[in-house]
């Protein structure tokens, strides 16, 4: 069973940087995807990072590229994400997620973590 624990929330106001860290525990080879997505109040859920780790590709969102950084650790089990540059719009709750297939699509992960908030005030 995959197991995966966010941290790393917490408040900073706009400009500021923030790191989310998901520790990860019995991941198989049939896991493929690791990402990050978010969701806002009354918001769907989207895609933020997410890497396809038998490549190491990786795809970032277009409103956090070159300010969002994903950094997977394959041996400790844990996936990284340093954001810089924050703003309001960042504003959710960041899960950690791993799945099979389909890297981009929410809907394909089978595991995800409880969430970890992130507030960004202007």
């Amino acid at each position: 069973q995959v197991q995966l624990v966010e941290s790393g929330g917490g408040s900073v106001q706009a400009g500021g940087s923030l790191r989310l860290s998901c520790a990860t525990s019995g991941m198989t080879s049939r896991t493929n995807c690791w990402g990050w997505f978010r969701q806002a109040p009354g918001q769907e859920r989207e895609r933020v990072a997410t890497i396809y780790i038998p490549s190491g590709g990786m795809t970032y969102a277009s409103s956090v590229r070159g300010r969002f950084t994903l950094s997977p650790d394959n041996a400790k089990g844990t996936l990284t994400l340093e954001m810089n540059s924050l703003k309001p719009e960042d504003t959710g709750t960041y899960y950690c997620a791993a799945g099979p297939i389909e890297c981009t699509v929410a809907a394909r992960y089978n595991y995800w973590g409880q969430g970890t908030q992130v507030t960004v005030s202007s």
